[in-house]
């Protein structure tokens, strides 16, 4: 399947429009909107504008209830629980994630956690929403159960990401990695571009390896067994047993401290009922911000600069590579496919928005 450059601009405006047309105001369709194409600009397309298809059926299922609002229900001066109402995810996680920067700008320190919430795109946008402020940020979501968990066969934890980002020169430092070997929209786009995964993803229902990605999404739609393996793989010796702890870490930080629906009980009777969780820290409460900077920064040069293995030209450090496709995509386009833009267009053609995108091959 054929991949074109979209002018971030162009595309932008319309999934903007397309947000506001379903009920938004202007400033949450900015919101949604700038969450799903920072995705695109680092270059992870399986977060991106190939999910708006995903988010259109769920406005219009009323799983995600573009009427209501967000609400505190719980608060101490360093910690808050929200009551997201199956809002739309991205709208939950910013009002989150800015609410633990307030704390954290205040105290020193802010955690807030969120249930019953949707899908809310990329962690790493609300880590770099702390990062960006001075802060060190982190953020953790469950979602709906992909991950089969070690022995398993049955998915009984999410894809359950974590990010990080803390501020460095020239780029901060930023990692966000679901704790899965892959997420549910990395197989939504081997479905679309109709080519087999690699070895070692997903299981299939007798717990045996597969690379047909169709058949691994219908088995998790229809609880049929099998699904995603967590990072390391299928066995312990291999070190599967840590991502399948990771993912109970960003379970804990998300489902349980804000008594959520965990994993396993996610995506059911027409609702997502998935919880975040979001941490803002002030390096200062532990001494000279600025040197604190410095230290980081200083240390990220040194990895960059070290001893490269054999045919390495380069030794990234996490955050550079998003920076230099943010970068590129500004510059040249973001990158979609050809299925991708066929569901933007039926989605134009649904809300009578005008679908003109000058397409470079």
């Amino acid at each position: 399947m054929s991949y074109y450059r979209i002018g971030y601009e162009e595309i932008r405006g319309l999934c903007r429009e397309s947000f506001l047309r379903t009920g938004f105001t202007r400033e949450e369709s900015e919101i949604i909107t700038d969450v799903i194409l920072l995705s695109d600009l680092y270059g992870i397309e399986s977060h991106g504008v190939q999910r708006m298809a995903m988010y259109h059926r769920g406005i219009k299922s009323g799983m995600m209830k573009v009427e209501n609002q967000p609400e505190v229900v719980f608060e101490t001066p360093v910690s808050a629980t929200i009551d997201a109402k199956s809002a739309m995810g991205q709208l939950a996680a910013h009002k989150g994630m800015e609410l633990a920067i307030e704390k954290a700008q205040k105290s020193g320190m802010g955690m807030v956690v969120v249930r019953n919430s949707n899908h809310f795109g990329i962690a790493g946008y609300y880590a770099k929403m702390a990062s960006d402020k001075g802060l060190l940020g982190l953020a953790f979501t469950n979602s709906g159960a992909i991950m089969v968990p070690t022995y398993g066969r049955m998915p009984m934890i999410g894809s359950n990401p974590i990010a990080l980002a803390m501020p460095a020169d020239p780029y901060d430092f930023l990692f966000d990695a679901s704790t899965t070997v892959v997420t549910h929209g990395k197989l939504e786009v081997y479905k679309k571009l109709d080519k087999p995964m690699p070895e070692g993803w997903t299981i299939d229902e007798n717990g045996e390896g597969t690379v047909e990605a169709a058949k691994v999404i219908d088995n998790i739609a229809g609880r049929k067994g099998g699904g995603i393996l967590p990072i390391g793989g299928s066995q312990e010796t291999s070190g599967g047993h840590k991502g399948y702890g990771y993912g109970m870490m960003a379970e804990i930080f998300s489902s349980i401290m804000s008594m959520g629906l965990t994993s396993n009980y996610c995506l059911r009777d027409g609702v997502d009922g998935c919880s975040h969780g979001f941490l803002a820290i002030d390096p200062g409460i532990f001494g000279d911000r600025e040197e604190i900077k410095k230290h980081l920064s200083a240390y990220l040069e040194e990895i960059r600069g070290s001893e490269k293995a054999e045919g390495a030209e380069r030794i990234y450090t996490h955050g550079e590579k998003e920076a230099e496709a943010l970068k590129d995509r500004m510059e040249k386009g973001i990158l979609l496919n050809g299925g991708t833009l066929e569901e933007i267009r039926d989605i134009c053609k649904e809300l009578d928005i005008d679908f003109k995108l000058p397409l470079k091959g």
